[in-house]
């Protein structure tokens, strides 16, 4: 009888052994690809996570957030005419730059610039929505830093509206964080921030408009995504400053705001997924 309940105490203990490394296995630690994450429930308004969250980094095409947002304040009429500066539009094709897909001189509106600056991170869009409302690059880069002041972001500093790499020119995880969660509240920037895709006006360029695709949406057709749903997003990818994501998701009927920066890569033309995946780690984790 001692060796039968021997043995099944040795049954026994093997038994909660490989549970324990089970557990163990499963809660292993994730190693982010990211340089900074900043992960904040918006719909209890709080921080859940983050990594290097206050890290002055490059945030690439992110920094169109802002331009957007100030770009929106700034527009009483979002039909109004605002042409594509075909300056901007030539400087932009030799920098092999991001481009919604416009033409120097096109007759777009500033709806159309709007979105072609989040959706597809045209640069000509960028650029023109700034000529078009301040009449150059410099004063609305000042309006810029005016209102990363106004929400008291310390780490950041913009020195152009379309995110190339510059010096002087960063941001952190936190503080986009905190002006996307600002820029939401605006009910024009969060339909273009969650809006799949858009057809610009007719235009003699384009007479049927411009189709475009949001650069987040595209990247999430590769992927699964079970018990959450991201809704919108913004990219980013440049030399210096990596992989970079922004993006607003929904979990539970909670909505997350998770930021990713500088997520490495080799070739621009194959960059990986870097900043996809620890966006869905984090949402799995939630």
């Amino acid at each position: 009888m001692k060796k039968k309940a021997c043995g099944l105490l040795a049954i026994l203990v093997l038994m909660i052994a490989l549970i324990i490394i089970q557990r163990n296995r499963s809660k292993e630690v994730y190693e982010y690809n990211s340089k900074a994450i900043y992960v904040y429930n918006l719909t209890d308004d709080r921080k859940v996570t983050s990594k290097n969250e206050d890290e002055k980094l490059p945030m690439a095409s992110l920094t169109k957030m802002m331009t957007v947002l100030v770009g929106l304040e700034k527009v009483n009429n979002l039909s109004d005419i605002a042409p594509v500066d075909t300056e901007s539009y030539q400087k932009l094709v030799g920098e092999n730059a991001s481009m919604a897909g416009f033409f120097g001189g096109e007759l777009t509106t500033y709806r159309d610039l709007f979105y072609g600056a989040m959706l597809p991170s045209g640069g000509e869009a960028a650029d023109s929505i700034a000529i078009n409302i301040s009449g150059s690059q410099l004063r609305f880069v000042e309006l810029m830093n005016d209102k990363a002041e106004e929400l008291g972001l310390k780490n950041t500093h913009f020195q152009n509206v379309d995110g190339m790499d510059d010096v002087g020119h960063y941001s952190s995880a936190k503080d986009l964080a905190m002006l996307l969660k600002y820029a939401l509240d605006d009910g024009n920037f969060r339909a273009i921030f969650t809006k799949k895709d858009f057809v610009s006006h007719s235009t003699d360029n384009h007479p049927q408009g411009l189709y475009m695709t949001s650069t987040v949406y595209e990247k999430l057709k590769d992927y699964e995504q079970n018990g959450f749903e991201i809704i919108g997003g913004k990219s980013g990818t440049t030399d210096n400053a990596g992989l970079c994501w922004a993006t607003l998701s929904v979990k539970n009927g909670k909505e997350y705001i998770i930021i990713t920066l500088g997520a490495p890569y080799d070739d621009i033309d194959n960059p990986g997924d870097g900043q996809v995946r620890d966006t869905l780690e984090i949402l799995k984790k939630l």
